[in-house]
């Protein structure tokens, strides 16, 4: 069983920095992509930025040049560097991963899901 904790939420004045990390625990092979997203109560959740297991980065339009993620798989460990937050950053955010894990048959594929920790912006 894989579970992954978030840490490093909460409130923050507009042009402030916060730095979130999602942190996989459990029988894990091997941590492949891993994303942030955020969601807002009444509207979709969104993929705020993903770095796949060779390094690839891709961020949505509203945090480039803002947002920074990054790994640490000797700490099986994702982090989100948020600067010059906006108002409009306030929002639930959750990491996702997906993993290799050990299975009877010998590994396989899942997804995990962190239970998210709230940014809010006090502007």
């Amino acid at each position: 069983q894989v579970h992954l904790a978030e840490s490093g939420g909460g409130l923050v004045q507009a042009g402030g920095s916060l730095r979130l990390s999602c942190a996989a625990s459990g029988s894990i092979i091997n941590l492949n992509a891993m994303n942030w997203n955020r969601q807002v109560p009444g509207k979709l959740r969104e993929l705020v930025a993903r770095i796949t297991s060779g390094g690839r980065i891709t961020y949505a339009d509203s945090v480039k040049g803002r947002f920074t993620i990054s790994r640490d798989n000797t700490k099986n460990t994702v982090y989100l560097q948020m600067d010059n937050l906006k108002p409009e950053d306030t929002a639930v955010y959750s990491c996702n991963e997906h993993l290799t894990v050990p299975t009877s048959e010998g590994q396989g594929y899942i997804e995990a899901w962190g239970q998210g920790t709230k940014v809010t912006d006090t502007s």
